[in-house]
């Protein structure tokens, strides 16, 4: 039985492309069941209707409350049987009663080096702040932002005379490798949280 992931996006949806590229080769042990935008005229709605995935627009701004919003997305994971389920591009924040109803069944990838640069305009921080490396991080979600274990990281090189673009399309190709890695060792039940440490263990 391949693990049924549910995938919230907001815009573009190039990790959810990442992901329903990956579950498309019979050997992948995942498979996308439904993916959530809180926004109608997010593009990565696109790949998934393509793929012929089923799709739900949630506006935000219909529900009272951010935690209304996150119970009536939650709702509609449950439906959908999901077991894991990926952010990817979501910008929402969310609340902590949604990360604990999906403790250990929620992740997120950020483009830093976790815990290096949280939260937003990171490719604008990296450069004023003069480090030579950046990257990506899979991570579980946990209600603080941008915290939680750690699944998978790649390192970027930042370059003399970079600029936020050339950084960002370094970064999000290799989340475009990470995401659909990490979600994979998920699925092959080969991690272990201790300590809210990751332990991957042997093929």
């Amino acid at each position: 039985m391949k693990l049924k992931l549910a995938v919230l996006i907001s815009g573009r949806g190039s990790n959810l492309k990442s992901l329903i590229d990956a579950s498309s080769h019979k050997d992948f042990p995942a498979e996308i069941v439904l993916v959530i935008s809180n926004k109608q005229t997010a593009p990565g709605l696109d790949f998934a209707k393509k793929a012929g995935i089923a799709t739900i627009i949630l506006d935000h701004k219909k529900y009272p409350s951010r935690e209304e919003f996150d119970k009536a997305m939650s709702a509609e994971i449950e439906k959908s049987s999901a077991g894991l389920v990926c952010l990817a591009g979501f910008m929402r924040l969310l609340s902590p009663w949604f990360a604990e109803r999906w403790h250990n069944k929620l992740i997120n990838i950020h483009p830093s080096l976790l815990p290096a640069f949280k939260g937003i305009d990171v490719h604008k921080r990296v450069l004023e702040s003069g480090v030579k490396t950046t990257g990506c991080t899979v991570h579980f979600v946990r209600p603080e932002m941008d915290s939680g274990p750690i699944i998978i990281q790649a390192e970027v090189p930042v370059l003399p005379g970079d600029t936020e673009d050339k950084i960002a399309a370094r970064v999000l190709a290799e989340e475009h490798k990470c995401y659909p890695a990490a979600v994979k060792l998920i699925a092959e039940g080969r991690l272990k949280i201790k300590n809210e440490q990751v332990v991957i263990t042997a093929d």
